[in-house]
């Protein structure tokens, strides 16, 4: 399902970690789609509250749980800058599905990163 939503459509998500060769493209690709598919959740099931809205963040940051294995493998991590630059994705696919008011820590509440 392609993202509907210009302003999402648009964003160059991760742009810090894809400009820091410490964070290998290819697991950052990974890292890209699962955002992506976040938007298209998003977009499909329309939550209608912020507790619908972190039930679909959840999801996605247990993905991310499940790449930073990826990251290791690849001789990186998800650490402090890698953190705050996914934790501001979130937030901006929070915001601009009309959740500004979303907490960022709990869109990413059940990260172990």
């Amino acid at each position: 399902m392609p993202i509907t939503y210009e302003q999402v459509a648009g964003r160059a998500f991760l742009r810090q970690l894809y400009a820091d060769a410490y964070y290998p493209d290819h697991v950052v690709d990974k890292a890209r789609a699962i955002l992506l598919r976040l938007c298209e959740r998003i977009e499909a099931e329309r939550p209608s509250d912020l507790a619908a809205l972190y039930v679909l963040t959840h999801a996605a940051t247990e993905e991310f749980n499940l790449l930073e294995a990826e990251f290791d493998t690849a001789g990186s991590e998800i650490e402090t800058v890698a953190r705050e630059e996914i934790g501001e994705d979130f937030w901006f696919v929070a915001s601009a599905y009309g959740f500004s008011d979303a907490d960022t820590e709990e869109l990413i509440g059940t990260r172990n990163w």
